[in-house]
């Protein structure tokens, strides 16, 4: 089974979806990350101001703060390995990790080819 850790910057709560001025990005990776939930996916999620042991005490993680700092986060691990830095996955990248199949319109529809194999899971 995919194991998905998303790595996040500080922020005032666990999904950044809070306050009067919400980041769209974080809105829709929020709605996207529901999905993926019910969907059957396992994702687990850490805050950098609420949990910053998890960070200093995950080897990938910690090594790649000390690296390239702050701005690499959100960071996605896929398994334990980096999957993504920098920016949140899109609905159909975390399909394709948890190999989940999209169909229908719109943006579900762009759904990369998999590199995971021709059944497309990892």
């Amino acid at each position: 089974m995919t194991k998905l850790e998303i790595f996040d910057p500080a922020m005032c709560c666990s999904t950044g979806v809070c306050g009067s001025e919400v980041d769209t990005a974080l809105l829709t990776f929020s709605a996207d990350v529901d999905w993926y939930r019910q969907q059957g996916g396992q994702l687990e999620r850490y805050n950098l101001s609420q949990q910053p042991m998890v960070f200093a005490e995950h080897p990938v993680v910690s090594a790649l703060l000390q690296r390239s700092g702050e701005q690499s986060l959100p960071l996605i691990l896929l398994n334990g390995e980096i999957a993504l830095s920098g920016r949140y996955p899109t609905r159909p990248e975390l399909a394709q990790w948890g190999c989940i199949n999209i169909s229908g319109a719109g943006k579900d529809s762009d759904q990369p080819p998999s590199c995971c194999g021709a059944n497309g899971c990892c």
